[in-house]
Order: structure tokens, then sequence, then C-alpha cells
């Protein structure tokens, strides 16, 4: 019997494991943190054995193949023992796609993979589509295979997920973009981090659909050294040659497969990121067969995703906005560029090799304030402080609204926009996102 042996219990390491199980695989799953009671029960009732707080290497090491939780660092000890002892290692979506035959639409980009995805699954459920939501969103695809199985998956695909997909095929694969982000988990190399997001394409065939961001320049650029026989579809805002998506005289067109427009103000997603977020997913929708109708009313009606410009409250006449989801520099860009009024931004956390330099300017332009929020904000302090634009330095979400409520004047927007992961003082981003919205609605 095949042995296989999960690195970490969570969402997607629980998820395999019962897909494992459920395909009479000799399971075990080891996790270096305490487990949730969510995921022991889900484990316990399918009879998986399992251990937290420690790996016993003797029950590791003996695996036919491990599945690696994608938050575990290759350069985990116990991973590197894996390595050297040669055993192969796959990603829950790659071991979860072997047992499935659904057509798979797959997100991936630096930023606006959560709102792509989440758009995409809300016209594909509108239009009555048995579909799952996946991958780093919704219900692990491993779990939903083994016990509730759908014809379609939207799957939202991080760089680590992609790291270690070897024969997992995208029907549709989204492309949005590229910037630098979790750069120190590829050696500070730009170009390890750009391979990962073209494994996106890998395994496609002349019958899938390749949909990307045409005006892109790391993407343009790698297109040349890859042999792409998927159909091409890309998109910009403005129609230019070889666009099938674009923004027109204020209408959103799209002119394959099947001709389609709307106005672009009727689309509920706002700001220059969100028009390439609508043309992907209207893409997508389209090539999936949707009707016209469902897609124009889906891109209306679409109500957004948490802690990604998440409109919180009104306070004295101040906007407080939750983007706790900008964990890099070029999504508090688009985040900043689509700012309005005179902005205090909250910045911080654990910093991933940044460079902010790609903000500078919008800072200047757009802000009367920073907020520095971080366990340690020395980078910060070196880089905006010259700026001459009033600062304070905070160490817990309490103390930084407050001082957000101290420096906003009416017309103003505080916006949480960190450029950073959260893991300094937080469970996570949502943890982040949480805490900001509970201590604004007390104000």
């Amino acid at each position: 019997m095949k042995r296989i042996v999960i690195l970490g219990a969570g969402e997607s390491g629980a998820g395999a494991a019962v897909l494992a199980k459920k395909e009479g695989l000799d399971v075990f799953v080891s996790d270096m943190s305490k487990i949730s009671d969510k995921y022991k029960k889900l484990m316990n009732d399918h009879d998986i054995e399992w251990e937290e707080e420690h790996h016993t290497k003797d029950k590791i090491l003996n695996a036919d193949e491990i599945i690696k939780s994608p938050g575990i660092p290759f350069s985990a000890p116990m991973i590197q023992k894996v390595i050297e002892k040669g055993i192969h290692i796959i990603s829950e979506i790659e071991f979860a796609g072997r047992y499935t035959d659904s057509k798979m639409i797959c997100i991936t980009g630096s930023n606006g993979k959560t709102t792509t995805t989440s758009l995409i699954y809300h016209i594909f459920k509108s239009a009555g589509y048995d579909v799952g939501l996946a991958g780093n969103i919704g219900i692990s695809l491993a779990l939903q295979v083994a016990e509730s199985p759908h014809k379609y998956y939207i799957i939202e695909l991080s760089s680590f997920q992609l790291d270690n997909m070897y024969n997992f095929r995208a029907n549709i694969a989204i492309l949005l973009n590229i910037t630098p982000d979790h750069l120190d988990r590829y050696n500070n190399c730009m170009q390890n981090y750009v391979d990962a997001k073209m494994k996106i394409i890998q395994n496609q065939t002349e019958d899938d659909s390749f949909i990307y961001w045409n005006d892109d320049p790391i993407i343009k650029k790698e297109l040349s050294r890859y042999d792409i026989k998927a159909v091409k579809c890309p998109f910009a805002e403005l129609k230019e040659k070889g666009a099938i998506g674009y923004i027109e005289e204020g209408k959103y067109k799209i002119e394959k497969p099947t001709p389609f427009n709307m106005e672009q103000e009727e689309l509920s997603l706002t700001g220059k990121h969100n028009i390439y977020n609508s043309l992907a997913a209207g893409i997508a929708s389209n090539i999936s067969g949707i009707k016209k109708d469902i897609i124009r009313k889906s891109l209306s009606d679409f109500p957004g995703v948490e802690h990604r410009l998440e409109k919180v409250t009104k306070v004295r006449g101040v906007q407080y906005i939750n983007d706790s989801k900008a964990t890099n520099v070029d999504a508090c860009w688009y985040a900043l560029e689509s700012m309005k009024t005179p902005v205090i931004l909250i910045l911080g956390g654990k910093d991933k090799g940044n460079d902010y330099n790609a903000i500078k300017e919008l800072v200047k332009e757009k802000c009367v304030g920073l907020v520095y929020l971080g366990a340690d904000n020395t980078k910060l302090h070196k880089f905006f402080d010259q700026m001459e634009i009033p600062i304070k330095d905070t160490h817990s979400m309490k103390d930084c609204v407050t001082a957000c409520y101290e420096m906003a004047k009416s017309g103003d927007t505080v916006l949480l926009s960190p450029c950073c992961a959260s893991f300094d003082l937080f469970h996570n981003m949502e943890d982040r996102g949480e805490q900001f919205k509970t201590l604004v609605k007390n104000l």
C-alpha cells in the first residue's frame, strides 16, 4: 500500500488526508504547530493517524510521497531531510487533481487573485453551474473531490502551491500580473518567483485557454520563453493589437469567443486594478459558455471581497477602509491609486523584502499621514520619515486605530493597506483586518 505523509494539518493538509484515506492509501499527518480542533475532528472521523507540535522522523521519512502545506518553506529542517532522502514532494492541489476530471479554472498573480477568483465563482454560481471554490480560498480542493465533487472548480493558486505542481492541468489559466512578492521564500531571486507563477500554464493543450494581462512587462518577456499550446486570451485597459478584452469609450468589451459589452460604470468593482480583474473574469465566463445577461448582471452586483478595499464605516466624516489583503507593495499601489480623498495610510508588518519606491510618488500625492503598525518599524522609518508627512509609530491595532482617529480630519480616508504580511503581530491577514474593523466600529 502506498504511504502518503502530509506535513501541515490546516485546510489543505486535512483535506488531502481525507482524500488519501478515501483512495485506500496509508496516511499519516504531522504538524509542528498545534492542530485546530476542527481539523482534529475531521481526521479522527476518518480514522486518520496524526501528530502535532513535533515531527516523528521515522514516520515521515518512510513515505512514498509527501504532500506539503504551502505555508511550509523548503528551508524547514524536516523538508530538507525529505529532499535529502529523495522523497517526492507535491501540493494538495496536485494530489487532488489525480482523482477528478472536472474543469479547472485557475487564477494566479501577485495581486487580484482573491477578487478575481471570487468574482468568477459568483458568475458561475449565478449561472447555475455546479461549481466549487478552492485553493487559497474556500474549502480545500482535495476535501471537495473526496466528499462533495463538482463539475467545475474555481481555484486561487499562490506561487507556493504552484511550486509543487507537476502534472496538474488548468483548463482555463489566468495570470493577472507578476510583481515582486514573497522574495524571502525565493532566495531573493525574482526569476525564481516568476518561474513559479508561470507553472500555471504547464500541461495546457490546444483545447485550453490562457488569459493574461497583455501590458504586464514581466509576462510579456516570459511569454517568448514558452511554447504555449493553449488559446491565448490577452486583456488590457485599452484596446490594442491582440487584446480580446478591454475598455473603449467607457464600455467594457470582450471580443471572443462571442462579442460582449456593457457600460464600464455598471461594473460593481471600481479602480483601475479591478478593471483588469473584471476583464479576466468576464473572459473566463464567456469561454465557459455563460450567457451574456448572466455575466452582465454578475459583474454589476458582485459584492466584493472581505479585507480587500472593504469600506468599514464613517466616523466624524472620515471613511475607514480595510485592505488588509494588501500584503505587498503593488497591492498597496493599486489601493492608493483608487483613492479620491486625502489618505491616512497604515503600513507595516512582516517585511518580505519590500521595495517601497513603487509607492513613493503616490504616498507624496495622496497621503496626509502615515501610521506604522508592526513589531519592528525600522525599515519604514528609514524610507518614509524623510518625506515630511506626519507619522505615528504603533505596535498594536488598538494604538494604531487611536492614532488614526487623532490624525484624521473630516473628508479624509483611513486606509489599512499594509504592504506586509501580518505574522509579526497577528495570526493572519484576516485577524489583522477583523481587529481593525472591530476597533473602528467601536470608535
